[in-house]
């Protein structure tokens, strides 16, 4: 049977962080639990994976970059910072695109780690937190974007989906809204319940009611926001303003009002997040929130390529890059 790191933690009941610094005679580690850690690796027999420890010596001047929507403008504009960055300090990327596929994104994961890439980063990943621990703890460098990871030794860059997504609440109230309806992306993604969660803070906090009537699910893509707004319109749920979760799904808004004829942002104010260009041209221009997203992947790349440099990481873990509300036509609009 093979054992791993994974199942020694779960037998010990520590994490498998708790476990690789015990196997690297990390001094924060108790010597009770250092005690306890090491009785159940002799029980099993457990033998640490050398060949991946040692991947650091195999040099390959290359990183992996795993986007699960390289067509979307948001992950491209990350990768370019990624590419950026990389090519800045004489490393190649590997762009990988899972089209928000998990089997997809591990079978990444496998195959560029067999080839001994120098670090992978990953955006907004479908795996789990404690998967993406586990490839820490084989002595993988690891960065992840879109998500805060607890581990020592992996950097993450993230914005504050909860603090903006309040004050897109707090701009639609001050132009007399009442009733926000709320478009989300996929369920088991991060952006989609943080800014869920920034919605309903930001109605707490104006006193508004909260009402499950008009949060829908949009799926993060053009088509998604016009049938969840289509959706929304047939249930009669009566609402003036649409925060969605990001721009895709705003202009799924747009095509439906325009079939429905619902003037923007007279009979309906619009604010996405993103940024996208597109924003700009259509008319009116759409209000939404912009995130630096090439100077994210340029952080989390300069995260990365220090902790190759140093065999540890280096300086603060968590890098908070932060947003700003771009008011345009689509919600710069007072109702009575």
């Amino acid at each position: 049977m093979d054992i791993k790191i994974l199942d020694v933690a779960a037998k010990a009941g520590v994490s498998s962080a708790t476990v690789s610094r015990v196997l690297n005679n990390n001094e924060n580690v108790s010597a009770r639990t250092k005690f306890k850690v090491m009785q159940v690796i002799r029980e099993m027999g457990y033998q640490p994976n050398t060949a991946a420890k040692n991947l650091r010596s195999q040099k390959t001047s290359t990183i992996g970059v795993i986007v699960p929507e390289i067509n979307n403008s948001y992950f491209a504009e990350i990768v370019k910072g990624v590419e950026n960055k990389a090519y800045a300090s004489k490393f190649k990327v590997i762009i990988c695109d899972t089209e928000n596929s998990l089997e997809k994104e591990q079978e990444f994961v496998k195959l560029l780690l067999n080839k001994s890439l120098d670090g992978l980063v990953l955006v907004t990943p479908l795996m789990t937190n404690e998967e993406i621990c586990h490839l820490a703890d084989l002595h993988y460098a690891i960065g992840v974007v879109g998500r805060c990871v607890e581990h020592e030794q992996i950097p993450c860059v993230v914005t504050d989906n909860v603090s903006f997504s309040k004050e897109v609440v707090s701009h639609l109230v001050e132009r007399g809204h009442r009733h926000i309806a709320f478009l989300s992306g996929y369920a088991d993604a991060v952006d989609s319940y943080e800014r869920l969660e920034g919605y309903l803070k930001g109605l707490r906090e104006h006193h508004l009611p909260f009402r499950p009537e008009l949060i829908e699910n949009g799926n993060f893509n053009e088509r998604g926001g016009y049938e969840a707004m289509m959706r929304l319109v047939k249930r009669q749920a009566g609402f003036t303003a649409i925060y969605t979760a990001n721009d895709e799904m705003a202009l799924g808004v747009y095509w439906a009002c325009s079939e429905l004829g619902i003037r923007i942002p007279e009979q309906l104010a619009v604010v996405g997040v993103d940024n996208q260009r597109i924003g700009r041209y259509i008319t009116p221009g759409l209000s939404t929130v912009s995130q630096p997203k090439t100077r994210m992947g340029r952080a989390i790349v300069e995260k990365l390529l220090a902790r190759l440099e140093h065999q540890e990481l280096v300086g603060e873990r968590i890098v908070m890059i932060q947003s700003e509300l771009i008011i345009r036509g689509s919600s710069n609009h007072y109702i009575c």
